[in-house]
């Protein structure tokens, strides 16, 4: 991912360091936080500056509490690759601290009212694994990172095994369960309260009749919180509630989070906080070393501009 963001904004050269023949001047500077926040993608920024022999002191580490003004790095080497790098660095950084910083904030508003609430990312993930691993420094759940972590039984799948939802999620969970040593869990995708009754039935009596605490889950995506409520109250009639852990997904936002959190769900992913988060204000500054005026650079520019003319 950084190799490809980097190809795109380097297109083979830095033309601008070029001109100014910066490659040959050393260079230090200091990057600091803007705004309060979560810092991450400190170690993949201190990685990208490390493969171009550029030395980073880190002054935070992923995961801290920031404030205005706090240092989060400071790094020294090549001119030329100090400032080449500085936008792909700050890109880094400021995507991934807004990111955890939003999850943080979601946490702290679902653990307010349980303790076992975990909100979770989804694979709505523009920078994929990087998207992920700002969501763990947040503090929250990463759920699969990829197609082959668990087994996710969407409406789609089940559409192709049986017509009611019932019957199919019953043939679904049993195939899954035969395959569950290749993967973390088995979740299922649910459109009503009688398929998932039916799928929860299904995971007790398989878990029963193994003897086995195999997590199983079920998505409720789409549905209104108190029908989730309902639901949680009907499992626990059935003796149903421990075999299964249920996940809300779909059109959650911060304005509604609460209410899905009292319902009596187990997780809640957002799509939110990866497509559409908002980065965190950082910043780069050159530190001049002492005894250096500031000087009157147009004579240079023109005279630049003019040699690359000719």
């Amino acid at each position: 991912m950084t190799d490809s963001l980097l190809r795109q904004d380097l297109a083979n050269r830095d033309l601008t360091t070029e001109l100014f023949d910066l490659e040959s001047r050393r260079g230090r500077a200091e990057v600091h936080a803007k705004e309060p926040g979560v810092a991450a993608g400190l170690a993949e920024a201190a990685w990208l500056y490390g493969r171009y022999d550029v030395a980073v002191t880190l002054h935070k580490n992923d995961g801290d509490d920031v404030n205005p003004g706090d240092p989060l790095l400071s790094i020294e080497g090549d001119g030329g690759h100090v400032l080449a790098l500085e936008r792909l660095s700050l890109n880094l950084l400021q995507r991934m601290s807004g990111i955890a910083t939003m999850v943080r904030r979601m946490q702290a508003e679902v653990r307010a009212i349980s303790s076992s609430v975990c909100v979770v990312a989804t694979r709505k993930t523009p920078w994929g694994l990087l998207d992920k691993r700002a969501v763990h420094l947040g503090g929250g759940g990463t759920h699969r990172l990829g197609l082959g972590d668990a087994i996710l039984l969407k409406n789609n799948h089940l559409a192709l095994l049986g017509s009611r939802e019932e019957d199919s999620a019953r043939v679904a969970i049993e195939r899954a369960w035969e395959s569950r040593q290749l993967c973390a869990f088995i979740e299922i995708e649910v459109r009503t309260s009688e398929g998932a009754l039916a799928a929860a039935r299904t995971f007790r009596r398989l878990r029963v009749s193994r003897g086995e605490l195999y997590p199983c889950l079920l998505m409720l995506d789409n549905w209104p919180p108190e029908t989730i409520a309902r639901l949680t109250l009907a499992l626990r009639e059935e003796r149903l509630w421990d075999h299964v852990l249920l996940e809300a997904s779909g059109r959650i936002s911060e304005l509604n989070l609460r209410d899905y959190a009292e319902a009596g769900v187990d997780a809640i992913s957002m799509g939110a906080l990866t497509h559409s988060c908002r980065a965190l204000d950082v910043s780069q500054k050159l530190i001049l070393e002492e005894g250096t005026k500031n000087v009157d650079r147009t004579g240079i520019v023109r005279n630049a501009v003019r040699s690359s003319a000719n």
